[in-house]
């Protein structure tokens, strides 16, 4: 392409600084350099990851810096030594790298990966290295990505390569939220067929979790949220009961209990809140019971007695699912592709990149479940 090798000028939708609206700026993208990929980005996602280094992470090191990391677009020019890469290839960028030769990435049990930004600068949420520059300032990359550009910079170890027919409008979500949650039923909890299930939070983490246990063949998904308004959506993905925490005066896991004959098989938290992490784990049956966290956050500590976990239940993390990157979502937009796993129930909004803060506060208030930015044609 005519702009290989030079910077190019473009859009961006900047975070100067916590809680601040984002102010849409023309931002200089560098060239790629070694390993690196330099991606047009068609569409974007807004996730509440995004919205948690706004306004709960608040660590101001963090910033200035271009939000954005469930995005999918096309390869415009790519850096010496990129052989799996062309200009012109579909591809969704990746914040969980997968450089396959890290001693995580050879092992079968993790998808975490040694060389990603987290495993240095996991408080900032960026590496310090970017491409980015606006007002004669570097601006950090978000999570490695930054998918609120028209364009962005990307190591090739972040990047999957996808099906070419692929609608990036939609395939985009699988660049986070989807993958997340749908991974924590299947990958991480293991779900099994016929047991029982509940779900905390139905945002689109949730949503794709009660899609995996629906998937994994749980014979009874209880949906639990603060908002009613949520559970027609999560009845489209399969589940079967729903509970509003606010319309009893126990706990919510004493409800569960009693409606379980003693609790569920497998909980999972997708809200991101310490004390919902402490109700899902008390939610299991004892003995085999499995909670799983997938909710971000990273600002306050969790806890839980001890007999939860003497008398034999597990309490597991799952990052991106416990999906590898590179390997695993290629064939989840080939699962997409082929029926076997939904991506328009999630969509409610579409909005340009200039209204990304309406977009912010749409997801801020739990008016959508997810937005999709149109970045470039």
């Amino acid at each position: 392409m005519a702009t290989a090798g030079k910077v190019i000028k473009c859009r961006a939708a900047v975070a100067w600084e916590p809680t601040a609206p984002l102010m849409m700026e023309e931002i200089e993208v560098a060239p790629p350099q070694e390993g690196e990929i330099r991606i047009k980005v068609v569409a974007t996602g807004v996730c509440h990851t995004d919205l948690y280094h706004l306004f709960e992470g608040k660590d101001k090191r963090g910033f200035p810096t271009v939000l954005g990391h469930e995005g999918a677009g096309v390869v415009e020019s790519v850096g010496p030594g990129v052989t799996d890469f062309k200009p012109g290839d579909k591809v969704i960028p990746l914040f969980l790298s997968q450089c396959g030769e890290c001693k995580f990435c050879k092992c079968p049990k993790t998808n975490l990966c040694d060389r990603n930004w987290s495993s240095k600068y996991h408080d900032i949420m960026s590496d310090p290295t970017t491409r980015f520059t606006c007002r004669d300032q570097p601006i950090l990359q978000f999570m490695g990505t930054s998918t609120f550009s028209e364009y962005t910079v990307i190591n090739q170890i972040a990047v999957a390569k996808i099906d070419d027919d692929a609608p990036l409008e939609r395939v985009c979500l699988l660049g986070c939220g989807i993958s997340t949650g749908y991974g924590a039923a299947v990958n991480t909890a293991g779900v099994t067929p016929g047991s029982v299930c509940a779900v905390f939070g139905l945002g689109a983490v949730g949503l794709a979790a009660v899609m995996g246990c629906k998937n994994a063949g749980a014979s009874r998904i209880f949906a639990v949220d603060i908002n009613e308004q949520k559970f027609e959506k999560a009845k489209v993905f399969g589940a079967t009961d729903f509970l509003n925490p606010k319309a009893y005066n126990k706990p919510i896991s004493e409800v569960l209990a009693e409606m379980t004959n003693g609790g569920v098989d497998f909980s999972l938290e997708c809200v991101g809140n310490t004390e919902v992490m402490r109700t899902a784990l008390e939610s299991c049956v004892k003995g085999w019971g499995v909670s799983v966290l997938v909710g971000w956050t990273d600002v306050k500590d969790f806890s839980a007695r001890p007999i939860q976990l003497i008398s034999g239940k597990t309490w597991k993390g799952s990052l991106f699912g416990g999906f590898k990157s590179k390997d695993s979502v290629p064939n989840l937009v080939c699962d997409y592709m082929n029926g076997k796993i939904k991506l328009d129930e999630f969509i409610t909004h579409k909005m340009s990149l200039e209204q990304v803060n309406d977009a912010i506060n749409l997801m801020k208030t739990g008016q959508c479940i997810r937005c999709i930015l149109n970045i470039s044609k």
